[in-house]
């Protein structure tokens, strides 16, 4: 009789794994794109809900929504029709209550990846000496204490603050960064924007932090660098006019009292590992989805033959 049983879970399993074999083959690879977008989706609103204080707001939905169930499994119809109340009425609230998160996450999904992700070679050591002659220009600004902001754009797209300030199109270079932040010239104030290794515009107003913690100690030009690290992606780099202290401010985040040397690590493994991971993520799905493409051929042309 337990032999009869043991054989019997055995089929039992063996045709669960069977059907779970046959589930994954019709997996296509729109399904895996499909999956991929969804987790891509959720993993930047659990950054956005990390990195803000909407943490708190969620862990009170959570608990609403298990409060809801129970109530209906309890059968407690009047909290029940209550909590569907706050549920409905709740969903628009959420809009107001979110709409720097959402906005921002927006922005995000509607920035350059892909033409990022297609980055040339030539591109990229435009970048490295972007990163070289803006440290150069920083540590001689830094001995002769003069005040500059320098934003590197990465993923979040800073058309709105390149729109307030002068266009330009030109190489970064040491001596273009120390005219225009020489205190007498009439773009000194602003902020410079590089985009892919170029300047696109400078005298550029930034949104300043609204952080309360902020040291007294930083002026505008720190609050600013803050300000668009915030809301963005973007490596900014600053100088501070009375001290003369180089700092770089990245996610909220403020590094201070940084060493040209360390500038320059600093920028090179933000500013260039980002883009050669891109790539590489790039690469690997596209040949991916190649191969998976002419096996599905393959397996197609041997079904007609």
């Amino acid at each position: 009789m337990l032999q009869l049983f043991t054989a019997a879970q055995q089929m039992i399993q063996l045709g669960a794994f069977q059907r779970v074999i046959r589930y994954l083959e019709t997996i296509a690879v729109s399904d895996l794109i499909d999956i991929a977008i969804i987790a891509f989706i959720l993993y930047r609103l659990m950054l956005l809900m990390r990195n803000s204080q909407a943490a708190q707001v969620i862990k009170g939905i959570v608990f609403v929504m298990i409060l809801q169930g129970l109530s209906d499994l309890l059968q407690l119809h009047v909290l029940n029709f209550l909590l569907k109340s706050v549920v409905q009425v709740g969903f628009i609230a959420l809009i107001v209550v979110f709409q720097p998160e959402i906005r921002h996450f927006l922005g995000q999904m509607g920035s350059n990846n892909l033409r990022r992700l297609l980055m040339k070679e030539e591109d990229e050591d435009t970048l490295k000496k972007a990163i070289h002659e803006t440290v150069s220009a920083y540590q001689q600004m830094s001995k002769g204490k003069v005040g500059a902001l320098t934003v590197f754009e990465r993923n979040s797209l800073l058309s709105d603050q390149i729109r307030n300030g002068s266009p330009l199109d030109a190489a970064v270079s040491d001596e273009l960064l120390k005219n225009i932040f020489y205190p007498k010239a009439p773009l000194h104030d602003g902020a410079v924007i590089v985009r892919e290794g170029r300047i696109v515009a400078a005298g550029c107003v930034l949104p300043l932090s609204d952080n309360p913690n902020i040291s007294r100690e930083l002026g505008t030009r720190h609050r600013a660098g803050l300000g668009i690290s915030e809301h963005t992606d973007a490596v900014v780099v600053i100088c501070s006019e009375e001290t003369g202290s180089v700092s770089v401010a990245m996610g909220g985040v403020l590094k201070r009292h940084l060493a040209p040397e360390t500038l320059e690590r600093l920028l090179c493994n933000e500013l260039l590992a980002d883009e050669n991971a891109k790539k590489l993520l790039f690469t690997n799905f596209t040949s991916a989805n190649l191969l998976n493409w002419l096996r599905g051929r393959k397996e197609d042309e041997s079904d007609v033959e």
